[in-house]
């Protein structure tokens, strides 16, 4: 018998006409699987320390408060109990599928902070202490706004709020999300494009540098100052994430692994991902299982 394990592609309550899908619930445990689903989602979680939430290959323990946003179809989340002992957890779920083609208003310059926000949230989203205190009204009464066309509009203001606020970080890697290569500046764009296909190669500073037409220090100044991210350490995420996605995708042994995604050293490989990943490549595999249902 052959046992596939996979993702829960979740067929969500919303109709071709809706606009929104909102659920407000209070409960003691967090019991639904792993899953992604094809619409967008923000899921605001209060009064449960110590649950684990999982977005692609991002794991973390959250506080007391926690606020994600997720646009992509692909990309698979779950919140689980882990050392939660609260037994009034509040979960506010909204699911909603709005148009972001070119042809759609959301594409109008007074949308372009939060189209720039749902595309950021390709990778999930994580929203600061202080974003979600600035919302929190808001999200707090939106399942009790009764005349949908308000309830619409109380989340657009959510949405806008959220795009102004500093301190959002993304949460999956680039290369686990299989997000497109994106930057503003056509030497790093070059440079990027270079890495995402010959990840698995070792990969020299002074032949990204020549790709990019400058010294190999200037360039490493430039891609620091342009991106934020030292050119080694963006390198040694990109093939992290291809790393997790492995482990979570095939059946390869993490010493295939580890040598397909471009570390030459296995014992290194392991030291790098657990100081990046918060638990070995073994770990990783197993509790990525353990939160898969069986189909």
């Amino acid at each position: 018998m052959v046992i596939d394990r996979r993702v829960l592609h979740e067929i969500t309550p919303l109709m071709s006409k809706d606009v929104l899908y909102i659920a407000d619930r209070r409960k003691k445990e967090f019991t639904y699987p792993i899953h992604n689903h094809e619409v967008f989602e923000l899921n605001f979680v209060e009064h449960a320390p110590g649950v684990r939430r999982i977005v692609g290959d991002s794991s973390e323990v959250i506080g007391e408060y926690d606020l994600v946003l997720i646009t992509s179809p692909d990309l698979e989340h779950v919140w689980e109990q882990n050392t939660c002992k609260s037994e009034d957890i509040r979960e506010v779920t909204v699911q909603f599928d709005f148009g972001m083609n070119e042809d759609s208003i959301f594409c109008r310059n007074p949308f372009i902070s939060v189209r720039r926000m749902m595309n950021e949230a390709r990778k999930g989203l994580s929203f600061p202490l202080s974003a979600i205190m600035k919302v929190y009204n808001k999200i707090d009464t939106l399942s009790k706004v009764k005349d949908g066309f308000y309830a619409f509009v109380q989340f657009m203001e959510i949405l806008y709020e959220l795009s102004l606020c500093d301190g959002a970080r993304t949460l999956a890697s680039t290369s686990y999300a299989k997000i497109a290569v994106e930057d503003d500046s056509r030497r790093v764009l070059k440079v990027k494009n270079f890495i995402a296909n010959n990840y698995m190669d070792e990969l020299r500073l002074a032949q990204l540098a020549d790709i990019a037409g400058m010294s190999s220090s200037a360039f490493s100044r430039f891609f620091k100052a342009h991106t934020g991210h030292k050119l080694s350490d963006y390198i040694i995420d990109i093939r992290l994430g291809y790393a997790a996605r492995m482990l979570v995708d095939t059946n390869r042994t993490i010493s295939e692994i580890c040598y397909d995604c471009g570390f030459n050293n296995l014992s290194n490989f392991n030291r790098i991902f657990k100081r990046k990943k918060g638990c070995a490549p073994s770990e990783f595999r197993e509790n990525y299982h353990k939160t898969r249902i069986i189909v």
